[in-house]
């Protein structure tokens, strides 16, 4: 089985600037501190909201930093696709209220991209999800449906003995 990628998605705010990047990349860090796979190299645009500051912020944590030559989006095509993803399953399909509501959308989304929803490179598996020891046929009277974001999103589960 492949390794993965799980995907992390910072607080919103209306007025992103270098101070909230190096704030968002110090709870990024904490949040991975405790790893055995620590991140290594953070690739980025360049954007200016990227500072000297922030790549401090990350050297002194021992990540080194990559940033894309100029117009570029299609190097960083894996976090583009979760961006497209995170639209058109999720933001288009609310009327948003805020930071907070868009925050907390995120975060249920989030909860389901990295442990529930099935990808392509892992088998069918989630991100964080166990590689089964093997595979049962299902039955159908023992699928259990569970919502996500509000009903938006279904998955099919089998039901507890």
């Amino acid at each position: 089985m492949t390794s993965t990628r799980e995907a992390f998605v910072s607080k919103s705010t209306q007025h992103p600037n270098s101070a909230w990047v190096v704030r968002q990349t110090r709870e990024f860090l904490d949040r991975t501190k405790d790893r055995e796979q620590k991140p290594a190299i953070l690739m980025h645009d360049r954007d200016t909201k990227f500072t000297k500051a922030w790549t401090a912020t990350l050297e002194q944590n021992g990540v080194k930093t990559n940033p894309l030559p100029v117009a570029s989006p299609n190097l960083n095509g894996r976090c583009e696709r979760f961006i497209q993803t995170m639209k058109r399953e999720l933001l288009f399909k609310f009327i948003l209220f805020g930071n907070r509501h868009v925050d907390y959308l995120v975060e249920q989304f989030l909860s389901y991209y990295n442990g529930q929803r099935a990808h392509m490179q892992r088998g069918n598996l989630p991100p964080l999800g166990v590689v089964p020891e093997e595979l049962m046929k299902p039955i159908r009277e023992r699928i259990e449906v569970k919502s996500y974001v509000g009903g938006l999103v279904k998955s099919f589960e089998r039901k507890a003995a």
